[in-house]
């Protein structure tokens, strides 16, 4: 059925109808769900697209207790991760490329906590002068999400990179990543050594003066700028880092539908990323 979004965060019908098919089904068993899941996954999108808290979501909208219910639920049972590597299939496959990625590039991004970031599980980076959290995302060669890690600031990025690479390893067959030289050092044999991977330091020309775009690099630093776009994001308001990283799956998520309705994919980004045999 054709429904006008109230929101500019709603899905469109065209969207919806890629999300659905990969959403659990509904339990039968029980009392049956009285709202429908599309309007719990627009106050889901709603909240990471706006930054409101769950209380004060919209009262045309679903109670907030049971946004959050199937929130934690799908959380707890990866299915946003399944739906995120499925509309990642699809993007690919739209844009010509092999379904799985056989490359990646990482990098991690700073973000202040807010007051409910309890204690134990935020930091400060002495050189971003941030006190907070720091997410560690790889992305394929199309800037798409593959993994994503949340954990102190004061977390340096080589030791943030084991567990993230660790987990690319278990979730994808990728096992070439891109790196800038903060992952330098003894990461790049440690990852081949125990991961069979190869990371791959792309360095700054020494000559370059001023801003200059990196190949392979700007891919996800891009993406990481899609992601504080989402105001949810731009700050960590997360008690637990395993929410933190919900969250940035639901804005890549909310990112690769937009995309696969609108049909098409960006001339710029095609130009850059088909150097070389990688993809």
């Amino acid at each position: 059925m054709t429904r006008e979004p109230t929101y500019p965060s709603d899905l469109t019908d065209d969207q919806w109808a890629l999300i659905e098919p990969l959403l659990p089904p509904a339990n039968t068993s029980g009392r049956p769900e009285k709202h429908p899941r599309r309007e719990v996954v627009d106050a889901i999108l709603y909240v990471v697209r706006t930054g409101c808290s769950w209380r004060h979501l919209p009262t045309d909208l679903p109670p907030w207790q049971t946004v959050y219910w199937h929130f934690t639920r799908w959380k707890e049972a990866g299915v946003t991760d399944r739906i995120t590597a499925a509309l990642r299939r699809q993007v690919r496959s739209a844009a010509g490329r092999e379904e799985e990625p056989s490359a990646g590039i990482i990098d991690s991004q700073s973000v202040k906590g807010a007051d409910t970031v309890p204690r134990a599980t935020r930091g400060y980076d002495a050189a971003k002068r941030i006190n907070g959290r720091k997410r560690f995302i790889v992305t394929d060669t199309l800037g798409l999400l593959l993994v994503v890690c949340v954990m102190a600031a004061s977390v340096q990025d080589r030791d943030g990179a084991k567990t993230t690479l660790l987990s690319l390893y278990l979730a994808t067959p990728v096992r070439f990543v891109f790196a800038d030289a903060g992952f330098a050092g003894a990461l790049v044999a440690w990852t081949h050594r125990l991961l069979s991977t190869t990371l791959h330091i792309v360095r700054k020309d020494p000559a370059q003066v001023g801003f200059a775009v990196i190949p392979r690099r700007w891919v996800v630093e891009r993406t990481l700028a899609w992601l504080t776009a989402h105001r949810r994001l731009v700050r960590d308001y997360e008690r637990q880092p395993g929410v933190a990283e919900e969250m940035v799956r639901w804005a890549a998520i909310g990112q690769m539908v937009r995309r696969l309705a609108r049909g098409r994919d960006a001339t710029r980004q095609q130009a850059w990323t088909s150097q070389g045999p990688i993809s």
